[in-house]
């Protein structure tokens, strides 16, 4: 199968490759896509039409390779995530809400839309935009044909790639004509098999045995004190009670080429110095502003680059106020917590109490330069940094605020030696 007919056959692959070439599918109320039929009411809409990279309709009932809790997620919650890309998590719950009420209501559709959390939804429209090649939460096409057209789907949409090729349909329309000889050739191709049946057997193979011998294996090699290097006259020899690993099993289980992306939770506190409408700037280009009186965003992503965690590429850092939406590995990921010292703010985190919570995560502290820096965040240890910049004054718009600089700096070195500390420099995939 050619890339373009894997593209073609999967709605993910062709949603992205019509977000790439700029033409965006269209709602219609039935399988047929003329004008008459297209809607701009997903409640109403049953089928999704695209015209490129070619004319496909899909129901948006259909289930797509997204697995969000174990169960796909069908296209119709994909297309209305897309859509709402650029809301705030709020007013996405609220629009997907109203939606499933309208989907059950009278000359509703039907069905139900599923509500994506937040990093799923941020992984789905990373992977929708063309930003990453690869999604945690999407499972790969069977096959290496898969692989290649899930790569080449933008250059599909391009036009940089061709699509199917034509050969004779059964309606009697002629396309390229096949020359007799490279068609024998084709007749007498071995058909290739996939991985389950390329083993050509018809029973399942339980390898339950060999996994059972190399946990055994691995298990005492990782328990065993360290000995000098072995030569060839006092090589050291498996147990006999214990059965010989196939030299096809790696002495270390592979890791996935996915890096998770670490989080950042800041203080939700009005009366913090940084809040999300401008930790991004603070943190990026090492200028202080003082924050909005209100914002609706939720959440926000940057990329530093730290040498020590991996000098080739930087690691993208989501920053959020509030850990409601994290599931329970969430945590493993968050390297450090922005704080004003005031308790309330840790009532909903895994670890409540200040003592556990800054002895497993980074705590910052930042004030004003020449303030005393607060007696609870003083009783809290070395676990939080405290920093101080510059007070603001009106009127002299960020002037002389080249401190500022130094202050960023200083935070990052502290959680990119954190991060380090905390083996994140050997995960670096």
């Amino acid at each position: 199968m050619a890339e373009g007919s894997a593209i073609l056959l999967d709605p993910l692959l062709i949603l992205r490759s019509s977000i790439a070439s700029n033409t965006p599918p269209v709602p219609t109320v039935s399988p047929d896509a003329s004008a008459a039929n297209a809607t701009d009411n997903l409640a109403l809409a049953t089928h999704l039409h695209f015209s490129s990279p070619s004319h496909q309709t899909y129901e948006l009932s259909a289930p797509t390779r997204f697995i969000s809790s174990s169960t796909p997620v069908d296209l119709r919650s994909i297309y209305f995530a897309w859509q709402k890309k650029d809301v705030a998590i709020p007013d996405y719950i609220a629009s997907a809400q109203q939606l499933n009420e309208e989907l059950t209501a009278p000359g509703g559709a039907g069905g139900k839309v599923q509500n994506l959390v937040f990093v799923e939804r941020l992984d789905l429209i990373t992977w929708l935009e063309g930003a990453s090649d690869e999604s945690e939460y999407i499972t790969p096409l069977e096959g290496d044909e898969g692989r290649a057209a899930a790569a080449g789907a933008a250059m599909v949409a391009s036009g940089a790639v061709g699509g199917v090729a034509t050969v004779t349909s059964a309606g009697g329309r002629t396309g390229k004509t096949i020359d007799p000889r490279l068609q024998e050739i084709y007749n007498g191709e071995r058909r290739m098999g996939d991985r389950n049946t390329v083993l050509r057997g018809i029973k399942p193979t339980d390898f339950s045995h060999v996994r059972k011998s190399a946990e055994a294996y691995l298990g005492r090699t990782r328990t065993r004190p360290s000995a000098p290097t072995a030569t060839a006259s006092t090589s050291i020899r498996p147990v006999s009670s214990t059965p010989s690993i196939p030299p096809s099993i790696p002495s270390h289980p592979k890791k996935s080429s996915r890096r998770p992306d670490p989080i950042i939770l800041l203080s939700p506190s009005a009366s913090s110095l940084l809040r999300m409408s401008n930790i991004k700037p603070f943190l990026e280009s090492g200028s202080y502003t003082p924050p909005a009186p209100t914002s609706t965003t939720t959440i926000l992503h940057i990329s530093r680059l730290l040498p020590s965690i991996d000098a080739s590429r930087p690691l993208r850092f989501i920053l959020v106020d509030s850990p409601d939406q994290f599931k329970p590995d969430y945590w493993e990921r968050v390297v450090a917590v922005f704080t004003t010292g005031q308790t309330w703010q840790f009532k909903s985190y895994k670890w409540s109490n200040p003592g556990d919570l800054f002895g497993r995560v980074l705590g910052v502290y930042l004030g004003w330069r020449g303030e005393e820096v607060p007696e609870s965040v003083r009783g809290w240890g070395r676990g939080v940094v405290n920093v101080g910049v510059d007070k603001w004054i009106e009127g002299r718009k960020g002037e002389g605020r080249w401190r500022d600089r130094e202050v960023v700096e200083s935070i990052w070195g502290q959680i990119e030696g954190w991060m380090k500390g905390r083996g994140w420099g050997a995960n670096a995939g």
